[in-house]
């Protein structure tokens, strides 16, 4: 089993400009958090974009939909920035059924040594594995369907969606 893993930026690949204070991108991390975590799962990398997710269109989404879908893999991880990541978890869960995809990010940058990254991907990663097809979102050791997950910006943390409330 080969796993996709595409990756689209978000906080996971974000850097540190020590001159200005900004975060940006250069490029991802991903090889370098799969040989520190020694991951022994086969995976093909594709770099889809590099942007924050608050700044993704439906055009980005449609075009990561579109990857899933033409992918030959079965089994797919796409690191994607916190902030959206429900709203393009929502585009790719009402069309993909015979893939197991699995969306993950970091609350902290990659680079800056305390992140959740390594913690996240690795779930993510054995979360594709294992899961039955469908689309899900991998935060904190947890799981979450597609189609029933917030992110609770006061409490920084990912959660189910309660009966009844809005996601």
């Amino acid at each position: 089993m080969i796993i996709k893993l595409l990756i689209t930026g978000g906080t996971f690949d974000k850097e540190y400009n020590e001159l200005n204070g900004k975060l940006f991108f250069r490029r991802t991390h991903l090889h370098e958090m799969l040989k520190l975590g020694r991951a022994r799962v086969p995976v093909s990398i594709k770099t889809l974009m590099m942007i924050d997710s608050l700044f993704m269109t439906a055009a980005d989404r449609k075009k990561i939909l579109k990857e899933c879908l033409a992918s030959r893999e079965k089994h797919i991880v796409i690191t994607h920035g916190t902030d959206t990541m429900p709203q393009t978890a929502r585009v790719l869960g009402g069309v993909i059924r015979d893939k197991t995809v699995v969306l993950t990010g970091a609350m902290i940058p990659y680079k800056f040594g305390s992140s959740d990254g390594m913690f996240n991907l690795g779930s993510a990663l054995s979360f594709a594995q294992t899961l039955p097809p469908g689309v899900y979102i991998a935060m904190n050791g947890r799981y979450f369907n597609w189609n029933n997950v917030r992110k609770n910006k006061s409490r920084g943390e990912f959660e189910e969606v309660k009966a009844g409330k809005a996601i």
